[in-house]
Formats: structure tokens, sequence, C-alpha cells
């Protein structure tokens, strides 16, 4: 009797925790049927925007602020965003959230990567000028343990570049890499067979050896993305081309002291000096130093649900340290990354 008792109990439950689930999703589905309907009636969506955190409180309650925004890690277009769909898509957000915040004052950069992507620091980095040239605000860039390659990229956008004397910087230089296979084909009996259309539609094939042609079309196309590369850290530190070209700009990377005796940076310090720095650019000696923290997304939770299938663990020390590079893609980033 009581285990008849206890089953009636449990279907109930259960039956209870069904109807739940049930509303909470026609409940989720009105919502997103009610905002889909606004925005066809003409309704303006809300722009994607990220909390405030405070870091340093204002003195003298001041309302000004300071806003601190991180760059960290592989400057990529296939990481996921926070509030954007990518990572490039939140630092552009955020700068530009920064830029039309009229109480923020100026922009604190804190770059800690070695680069990434040709196209993605080439999208950050014109975000960040635009900062500093169409709004007005002063970017002051702090470098980590690291801002080479296309971080250094990025942080020539800024208005004052800063690092410690042990940072990595530099490494002004582009890399492209491809995998050849063919003799492994040939030890395990695989063959392929390509049909194409043109002489270099199967240009970076694994399976064979490049032509002459084709590395001489790769080369050029390295050489002109490295011309960007040189003509924007030429133009922004007033450099001359042709000095960097001969001298400092053939890849390698340098300490924050010697970036500063090759005139790359501004000034050495600690990130507390780059607060100070901001503070006087921007005019506001007791502003509230703020980062940008993306809050709770009930989008992403179902996300998470969805790839709770697939997900798996693997543990790769070599490629948790190191990125890897795919074929095809031109990159900003030191040699010792490239695998």
């Amino acid at each position: 009797m009581a285990n008849k008792r206890f089953g009636c109990l449990g279907a109930v439950l259960i039956g209870l925790l069904c109807l739940s689930l049930l509303a909470n999703l026609i409940f989720v589905l009105t919502r997103g049927a009610s905002a889909a309907a606004a925005s066809l009636s003409g309704a303006a969506e809300q722009a994607p925007k990220f909390d405030e955190e405070v870091v340093v409180a204002a003195r003298n309650n001041s309302p000004q602020k300071i806003a601190m925004i991180y760059l960290r890690g592989i400057i990529t277009g296939m990481e996921p965003g926070s509030v954007g769909v990518t990572m490039v898509d939140d630092l552009r957000i955020q700068l530009k959230q920064a830029s039309d915040d009229p109480k923020v004052k100026a922009v604190l950069l804190y770059v800690d990567s070695p680069g990434g992507e040709v196209t993605a620091s080439d999208m950050i980095y014109n975000a960040v000028r635009r900062v500093r040239d169409d709004a007005k605000k002063p970017v002051v860039v702090y470098m980590g343990s690291v801002a080479a390659s296309g971080g250094y990229y990025v942080a020539c956008g800024g208005s004052w570049l800063m690092a410690n004397e042990t940072t990595f910087t530099g490494s002004i230089g582009v890399i492209m890499q491809t995998l050849n296979y063919q003799q492994l084909f040939g030890k395990v009996g695989l063959q392929t067979f390509t049909f194409k259309s043109g002489e270099f539609k199967d240009m970076l094939s694994g399976s064979r050896e490049p032509t002459d042609a084709e590395k001489e079309y790769i080369q050029g196309l390295v050489m002109q993305t490295y011309g960007k590369f040189v003509g924007i850290v030429a133009r922004e530190r007033g450099l001359p081309e042709d000095q960097l070209r001969s001298g400092i700009a053939d890849g390698r990377v340098v300490s924050g002291k010697d970036a500063l005796e090759a005139k790359l940076i501004n000034q050495l310090g600690e990130v507390e000096d780059a607060y100070a720095k901001a503070m006087e650019l921007g005019g506001a000696a007791d502003a509230a130093i703020i980062r940008y923290e993306s809050g709770f997304k009930l989008g992403k939770l179902f996300n998470l649900f969805g790839q709770s299938e697939k997900a798996k663990i693997e543990v790769n020390l070599t490629q948790s340290l190191m990125p890897k590079l795919e074929a095809g893609r031109f990159y900003y980033l030191p040699s010792i990354y490239a695998q």
C-alpha cells in the first residue's frame, strides 16, 4: 500500500515538473514571438550592451569614468563572444559603448595577447582608432605579459602606449603555414586526385609540393599584408618605414625596455601608471576606473544546453598552450606560436 502511495506521488511530481517545463517553454516562445512582432512593427531593438563593474572607486563623488577594456588571448573571429557573436564583436561593442558614454573620458585598453588573425586584428585596431580619432577620447594601451604581432598591431591605435620592462612586444610580421602530408600518404598507400578549374585552385594542398608560381604568389600576399602592418606602425609611431623594414620590423620579439628604446611605445610602468595616464589625458583626475562585464544571458544558457550532448573533454597540453594555425589563413603571430 505504501509503495502505491509513493508511486502515485512520484507520478504527480513528474507530471508537475513536465507542466512547469511546458509553461516555461511557452513563456519563452511567446516572448520571442512578441519581440519578433515588435521588430516587424518598426520598434527599435536595443543594441547589445555590457554591464559595468567598478575597479577603482571615484573620488569626490565624481561621475566621470575611465573604461578599462581587456584584450586577452589569441585574436580570432572563431572564438565565441559573451555579448556579441565573436570575441572581436565583444571588443568592438565595448569600445563603442565607451565611445558613446559621455561620462567616459578615456579608455584604458589592457592588451595581453600574442596576436592572431590578420583581419580580426585589423578590425579591432580600427575600432580603437575610432575612439581616439572620431570620439576624440584618449586611449591608453597597457601591455601585459605579451602584446606581440597582432597584439601590437591593435595597440598602435592607441594614444599612449605603455608596457612593463619584461613585456614581450613587437614581432612585426606576417606568417602563413600549411602542412604537407604527401610522404605520409605514400607510406600508408593513400593517394589524392584533384580536379580543378584553375592553376591556383588547390593552392596550399598538403598532398603535393607547391609549385614555384604558388610560392611566389603566396609570398606576394604575405609581403602585401606585411606592408600594411609596417605602414601602420610607421604612421602611428612616427618612424621611417625603411628604417623599420631594415631593422626591428623583421619579426623579432622585443622586451618592453627595448621597445621603448626603439620608440615602439611611449612609457614603461605598471598598470597603476596607466590608470594615472588615462586620468591625465582624459582630464578626469577623480574618475572611477570601470570595466565591462557580460551579464547573464538566457539565450547563452539554452546554447549551453544544446551543446551539452556534443560536449567532450579533451586534454592536450600542446594545443592548450599554443594555438593551432589553420591552413589558408594569414596571422600576425610570433614564429614560436606557429606549429
